[in-house]
């Protein structure tokens, strides 16, 4: 515990208008906050993976995860924007001379819709991944009392721990499994046929099941490449837990791996067996990991780090093939491996919708109200494409949050609360002791620049496209980060500017 009792309470006058401060009740950190003449009380770390809220940043009467940049309310402690699906204690607050906290006050509720027209009664999920559970989690929380079904053959796991923390080793097995709502009809199957005017769904066991609203998150598929011996048992991908579990299986039998492709999964695979004492080779076509993405200066800091930890590299070059025991570069070397991963990327899960007539151009087709071609039909996750408010931009972002939030954004807009989707892309890369965070969508970037330090893990990334600012990634810049989305989301490219400025 930090800070003061706040059973005890404060002087009114050290928490100024827009200040906050932390402390404790009953044991437990407390965040409070000061907007006006209301103060607010709130769990002061964050419910995905207990980011310091007190070093988060207050929008309004939110307060925002300086982590990985979940919202809460602060009135109701409701979770509000993923990753964060659990809602934060609020307190009671007793406000005079001195500012108290009585204790812990009414636990976040639903919020009916009310006033709606035509709201369906019968919702279908295809696909329990991110959008999806984070959608069926968002109607229920805002008062949706009708059916909903869930398709998919796994349950919802917290996905970004399948290349971090959870195959690091660090990260018990209770981290995994994300909460799903109550009330909803989990159908562990697949589902093989949309009928769009119908909005009818056909399962692999040959049934059908009609409904009044559809969400189709599919997700994407692993990229296979067709490499000669990749059809090996000890030649893994990874999408899902069980991918996951046979990695750490074979990290625990062989010492000695190749990662095929050097993208943001690819090398957090290559860190977390490292954190394994698995000895780690890296082969892929790039001269420079990441430099697609994130630039020259970027990837070279990332190289350097992973080869600070071990890591050997080996660029510009493909796979000729793999063996038992070994892979073979095009280059002609030879490899030792126990076992191989492979990190080629995704592609969106779309057949289910080319096979029901909706628009698809490298993703289902959506609009501001992640709507598709078909009315009543909606889209969210890796699967969609969709225009970006800041760039203008139709885009397919293939991020864990970005998954979260458009389910949320899709769950509200089917029971008729027309809102469009507003959110910057977010996503966030862990390597060993560094976190980069990323807000936006550079895409065919043209110029960046780097402010502060790369080597010292304190930076900030600015990408622009025709002079304008497209992305911002960061090290350690957590405020930031955050203030740029926030400048985004309501379109204030100077503020932008001026938050890049200050950083040397």
């Amino acid at each position: 515990m930090t800070g003061p009792d706040l059973k005890a309470g404060i002087a009114s006058k050290d928490l100024p208008d827009g200040g906050t401060l932390v402390g404790h009740v009953d044991g437990e950190a407390v965040l409070l906050v000061r907007r006006g003449r209301d103060v607010f009380a709130i769990g002061a770390a964050c419910t995905h993976y207990g980011g310091p809220l007190g070093e988060g940043l207050v929008v309004g009467d939110t307060i925002h995860c300086p982590w990985h940049h979940a919202c809460f309310d602060l009135r109701t402690g409701e979770p509000i924007r993923a990753p964060a699906l659990l809602p934060e204690p609020v307190y009671d607050v007793e406000v005079g001379d001195r500012i108290r906290v009585k204790g812990k006050g009414v636990a976040a509720g639903f919020s009916p819709p009310g006033g709606l027209k035509a709201v369906p009664t019968r919702i279908a999920i295809v696909g329990a991944g991110a959008a999806g559970n984070a959608a069926a989690d968002m109607l229920r929380r805002r008062g949706f009392t009708g059916s909903i079904a869930m398709f998919g053959p796994e349950d919802p796991v917290d996905r970004p721990n399948l290349s971090k923390e959870y195959l690091a080793g660090s990260a018990p097995e209770e981290w995994l499994p994300l909460p799903i709502a109550d009330g909803i009809d989990f159908v562990h199957r697949r589902v093989t046929k949309l009928d769009a005017p119908t909005k009818t769904l056909t399962l692999d066991d040959g049934s059908t099941r009609s409904f009044d609203a559809i969400l189709i998150a599919t997700g994407a598929d692993p990229i296979r490449l067709p490499i000669p011996g990749s059809d090996q048992p000890h030649v893994h991908y990874l999408r899902t837990s069980a991918n996951s579990r046979s990695i750490i299986a074979a990290a625990q039998a062989g010492k000695s791996a190749v990662i095929v492709g050097a993208g943001f999964i690819g090398l957090e695979v290559a860190a977390s067996l490292r954190a394994r004492n698995v000895d780690v080779s890296v082969v892929a076509p790039e001269d420079i990991p990441l430099a697609r993405i994130m630039g020259d200066d970027v990837g070279r800091f990332v190289q350097r780090l992973h080869e600070s930890h071990g890591v050997r590299f080996f660029l510009g070059t493909g796979v000729k093939s793999i063996d038992r025991d070994a892979v073979v570069t095009a280059n002609g070397d030879r490899l030792t491996s126990n076992f191989v991963v492979i990190g080629a990327g995704v592609r969106p899960n779309t057949q289910l919708a080319e096979s029901a007539g909706l628009k698809v151009e490298n993703g289902i087709v959506v609009n501001e109200f992640l709507e598709t071609s078909a009315p009543g039909i909606y889209a969210a996750g890796d699967v969609a494409r969709f225009p970006d408010r800041f760039t203008g931009n139709t885009i397919r972002v293939e991020h864990w949050v970005v998954a979260e939030q458009q389910g949320q954004a899709a769950a509200r807009n089917m029971i008729g609360q027309r809102q469009p989707y507003t959110n910057p892309p977010f996503f966030w890369s862990a390597h060993y002791d560094v976190t980069i965070n990323y807000v936006g969508n550079a895409f065919g970037w043209d110029q960046y620049e780097v402010r502060g330090s790369l080597d010292d893990h304190s930076a900030l990334i600015a990408y622009r496209r025709g002079g304008r600012i497209a992305a911002v990634a960061t090290i350690f810049k957590d405020i930031e980060s955050l203030e740029i989305e926030a400048a985004m989301e309501t379109g204030d490219a100077d503020l932008i500017e001026q938050v890049i400025a200050r950083v040397r």
